[in-house]
């Protein structure tokens, strides 16, 4: 086959391609203005199968063992205070009976109470006020000074909480930081936080700020793994020339 021929099936080729993208672009354009679920379907792919994150700033949701007041502001005779979630997540409602709460937030509970009183009230203004809730908390395991659970009390970052957990030891691999926070009930996601790296070059603008239920887990470092099956001597020769 001549060069020129080439040269002419090569471009013919170019050209379907170009026709056959455009003609796909047109199709799915089309499928988008007449169906916008179908198209949202094939954009998302597979959304269902994988984790869907939460909001940044999710409400609480009621726990058993939390407490709240009921107001009424038409109808005092009905005011409860100190009503207390109970461990299967039913409380005890005045003139009503008991209805689950726990797993709702404040205004999911407001619109339950407001349902269930509408039975016997008409239309009733109804507050509810947390009295006693869990704290926002995080928790700091493996080689930290005191690893536990902590209370989250404003913005508080990584390379903090670790201090507040009484810092690294001696064991500790500051370069792996794994950082566990939930997506939903049944994803957690974990991140690698290079700490030695940011506290070497003194920039924290990548240490990440902590949201309520995160969990640090600091490994051991390599030497600590390898530290119990060395001689006591050598272990001081190793520790003067480090």
């Amino acid at each position: 086959m001549k060069t020129g021929q080439k040269q002419t099936i090569t471009l013919a080729a170019i050209l379907a391609l170009a026709c056959a993208s455009g003609m796909a672009q047109q199709d799915a354009s089309n499928v988008a203005q007449a169906d916008p679920a179908t198209a949202a379907s094939s954009k998302s792919g597979d959304a269902g199968s994988g984790p869907s994150f939460q909001n940044r700033y999710p409400r609480y949701k009621l726990r058993p063992g939390d407490v709240f007041d009921i107001s009424f502001e038409l109808s005092p005779e009905f005011n409860q205070q100190n009503v207390s979630v109970q461990p299967d997540g039913f409380v005890t409602l005045r003139g009503i009976g008991e209805a689950h709460v726990a797993g709702q937030t404040v205004p999911d509970l407001t619109a339950t109470l407001r349902s269930a009183y509408n039975k016997i009230l008409n239309e009733p203004l109804i507050s509810v006020t947390l009295k006693d809730f869990e704290k926002p908390y995080f928790i700091a395991d493996g080689q930290v000074g005191h690893p536990g659970k902590y209370e989250l009390r404003g913005d508080t970052t990584l390379t903090e909480a670790i201090a507040i957990a009484g810092g690294f030891q001696d064991t500790a691999k500051h370069s792996q930081v794994l950082l566990f926070r939930r997506v939903n009930d049944e994803w957690v996601s974990a991140k690698i936080i290079n700490v030695k790296k940011m506290q070497a070059e003194g920039n924290l603008q990548e240490d990440p700020l902590l949201h309520p239920g995160d969990m640090l887990f600091v490994p051991k470092n390599q030497f600590s793994k390898i530290k119990p099956f060395l001689p006591t001597a050598s272990m001081g020769t190793f520790a003067k020339t480090y």
